[in-house]
């Protein structure tokens, strides 16, 4: 993908999203009102997929026009569509909403568009288009949301409605604000709903509305507008730690297909102008993670983003990812709203400043220790309440990197199907079993500790302990059956023969020229999984070091130490049979 090489110009971004958007084009439906980008679909159906697709474009280019973007060529297909999507008469009105409707979600982007640019996608409408857009619009103030961050949808779209004049809801809105208040936890954290999941949804979701809430209401509700501001500041400081050196982000939890939609926040502060960083560190932040983005072959043949993460792959997406899901990335672009002539496009971009190797951030459970180019989360404590696809891979493993990703199954009937990287995984009745719910947890600055159970009769105690190369897990395992368990370490790029694996009594490394993924112990045996492929979100074949355990009756210790480490240089990961690296 050719796009402008200085990623602190106007211009680089603008290029980013028009080169993005020009395949995209010709796959309108006749009416325009649906996007039409592949046979996958979601739960919801392919009609409300082709029009989450139109509407999740928008994320981009309403900031785009909202800071002075010239290229019109899509606002009359724009117009068209909404027209017509809102039209009960039209072949493709999208048709009449219901409980907790994934419609409701894309209604957010429409009403960032009103909200921003209404002389572009509200005015030119005809009276007949108008109302009927507001009256499809209003429909969700009849059903109820999900109790999570699908309840800022309501605050958009009424501020939408009422920024053009037509009836809202004030009541749902401020029923919306009240249940947001109720998932705040402490130092800018919140959850995602009551459930005790803390995610990207905490900072591409949550913060991103608040911040635009701050945006369009800091007159009319300055004290609100300034707690949502003070919270975003307390964010950023421990959710800068979420990003290495490089630009990469911790991947980490569910949605990962929404890729640098990670970065969503910060250009959000800086569309507001929050000094939650000095801006040159600010607009290297950003900077850099969309480069390393697009050094990655997320695109398909035909220019379409496509379902997956580092490359294409449907294994590590949701129940709710169709064709177009993956645009949501485009809220990255809310700095595009900046205009031309901002101190934003003219600071001298810069590095991240010197932060803590190791830092313990108990809202999100999570003990970080950085080491330049890779950020390593130890986690504990984060179960989704919602039994979502692959829900102990995205948020139970013991280890999360920038660097090294992490794996999600293709079955749990064998070893290198389950690729359970990072992972104490037990073989039990010719089954894998894995940490999923804890008993209890704690996190402090020098370990991170649970209790529990991955299959009835076996109880787990864990610490993970960081040390300078990785960390060591002591567990102490109770069993009531005989079995066998695997400690297993980063999963590793297997680009065959240029990569070595060496397994012996007590330890197992898989190995190439740019670095190395280890497991060892003092007791049990060195294996090296080769994980089926494209389990690993990151490299599309991967061999996993590890450490076999035989368990008996009883109570046993074990302790595992690992360690992986990758040359600093930049990487195309994704490619291939593994990655290559890149000219700095």
């Amino acid at each position: 993908m050719e796009t402008v090489k200085d990623y602190g110009s106007r211009d680089y971004y603008e290029s980013l999203l028009l080169t993005m958007i020009e395949p995209l084009k010709g796959r309108f439906s006749p009416g325009k009102a649906r996007l039409e980008l592949g046979a996958e679909t979601a739960g919801y159906g392919s009609r409300v997929a082709g029009m989450e697709g139109f509407s999740r474009l928008l994320w981009g280019m309403v900031p785009y026009w909202a800071g002075g973007g010239k290229d019109m060529s899509l606002l009359p297909v724009f117009l068209a569509g909404l027209a017509n999507g809102t039209d009960p008469g039209s072949p493709e009105y999208w048709g009449d909403l219901h409980h907790k409707d994934q419609r409701m979600v894309e209604m957010a982007a429409i009403g960032y568009g009103l909200l921003l640019i209404p002389e572009k996608l509200w005015e030119p409408l005809t009276e007949q288009s108008r109302t009927h857009l507001a009256d499809w619009l209003g429909q969700i103030n009849l059903y109820s949301l999900a109790e999570n961050n699908w309840q800022y949808f309501n605050v958009i779209t009424n501020l939408a409605l009422k920024h053009v004049g037509r009836p809202y809801s004030i009541e749902r809105l401020e029923e919306a604000m009240a249940k947001y208040e109720s998932f705040y936890l402490g130092n800018g954290w919140y959850s995602d709903g009551l459930r005790p999941q803390k995610d990207y949804y905490i900072s591409f979701a949550i913060h991103f509305y608040c911040l635009l809430y701050a945006k369009l209401m800091g007159d009319e509700d300055p004290d609100r507008s300034e707690l949502f501001k003070t919270r975003a500041r307390e964010f950023a400081g421990s959710f800068l730690y979420w990003f290495d050196d490089e630009g990469k982000a911790l991947p980490f939890g569910r949605s990962m297909t929404y890729r640098f939609a990670q970065s969503a926040f910060w250009s959000m502060c800086a569309l507001l102008e929050l000094e939650v960083l000095p801006l040159g560190v600010l607009k290297g932040l950003i900077g850099r993670h969309m480069e390393q983005w697009f050094r990655q072959p997320i695109f398909d043949n035909g220019g379409v983003l496509s379902i997956g993460y580092a490359y294409p792959n449907l294994n590590i997406s949701e129940g709710y990812n169709a064709s177009g899901s993956p645009y949501w990335a485009f809220k990255t672009f809310a700095l595009l709203a900046l205009p031309a002539d901002h101190a934003f496009w003219k600071a001298e971009i810069q590095p991240l400043p010197r932060l803590e190797e190791r830092k313990a951030i108990p809202e999100c459970d999570m003990l970080i220790t950085r080491r330049g180019f890779d950020v390593t989360a130890l986690t504990a404590g984060q179960y989704p309440v919602l039994q979502l696809t692959h829900a102990a891979e995205k948020y139970a493993k013991f280890a999360y990197s920038t660097r090294f990703g992490f794996s999600c199954p293709r079955s749990y009937c064998q070893l290198h199907e389950a690729a359970p990287d990072s992972m104490l995984a037990f073989q039990v009745h010719n089954m894998i079993y894995v940490r999923r719910a804890c008993l209890e947890f704690s996190v402090t600055e020098t370990e991170v500790y649970s209790r529990w159970s991955p299959v009835e009769g076996i109880e787990v105690e864990t610490w993970l302990i960081p040390t300078e190369k990785g960390h060591i897990r002591r567990h102490t395992v109770t069993s009531q059956l005989e079995c066998t368990a695997y400690d297993c370490g980063f999963a590793y790029p297997d680009r065959m023969e240029e990569t070595c694996s060496h397994s012996s009594q007590g330890a197992a490394e898989v190995a190439d020229a740019n670095g190395r993924s280890s497991a060892a112990s003092d007791t049990g045996k060195g294996i090296v999984i080769t994980s089926a492929p494209n389990t690993n979100l990151i490299f599309p074949t991967a061999k996993i070091p590890a450490v076999e355990y035989r368990i008996p009756k009883g109570t046993i210790s074990i302790e595992t130490r690992i360690e992986a480490e990758f040359a600093d240089v930049q990487i195309r990961i994704g490619s291939g049979s593994g990655y290559e690296i890149c000219n700095q």
